[in-house]
């Protein structure tokens, strides 16, 4: 019995020891699902927060400071203007004949046209003033001499009627009579 005993108890002992591996295998393979069921948790919290932030995004504000570009850009402005200065210059000759001036055109303009249209409205008044002066005497003159020939007519007319007997003066005063309706 010794031997079966020997044996049963290196057939325990391995099952023991079968049994031991198979129960740290056992744990290890637990303690791996616990660590897989923990990531796949946390995993999924992030999910979740991640999903979150794609439902609310947040803006994205870029801020940056343009003002080393400006300077370089402004150097760059200032050294170009220089180099066109430095250039020699083209010598253009030009020969004009100005009627009037390039610079304050404006203010000559208004002084000369003002004065030109001051002196045309002066002389247009002037001679209107001498037309009418003209005409004005010509019809002085020719309403004096209408007034010497009625003159003349009125003395006729008295010496006439005072030299005649009654019967002209009759005729002349039919006369006048009738020259007195036809001017009314």
């Amino acid at each position: 019995m010794d031997t079966t005993q020997k044996t049963g108890d290196i057939e325990r002992e391995s099952l023991e020891l079968v049994l031991e591996e198979f129960t740290e295998e056992q744990k290890l393979h637990t303690k791996t699902v616990d660590d897989l069921v923990k990531a796949v948790n946390v995993l999924s919290g992030k999910l979740t927060e991640f999903e979150g932030k794609l439902d609310r995004p947040k803006e994205v504000t870029i801020s940056t400071d343009t003002g080393a570009m400006q300077e370089i850009v402004k150097k760059g402005i200032i050294d170009m203007k220089l180099m066109v200065a430095g250039q020699p210059k083209n010598v253009i000759r030009k020969f004009q004949l100005l009627l009037f001036p390039e610079q304050d055109a404006k203010l000559f303009y208004r002084v000369v046209f003002g004065r030109w249209f001051l002196w045309l409205a002066a002389m247009l008044l002037l001679t209107n003033l001498y037309k009418f002066s003209i005409h004005w005497s010509e019809n002085q003159k020719e309403i004096q001499q209408q007034q010497l020939e009625n003159n003349r007519i009125k003395k006729a007319w008295n010496l006439m009627y005072s030299q005649q007997g009654k019967g002209v003066k009759r005729i002349m005063d039919s006369a006048y009579e009738k020259a007195e309706e036809c001017k009314k």
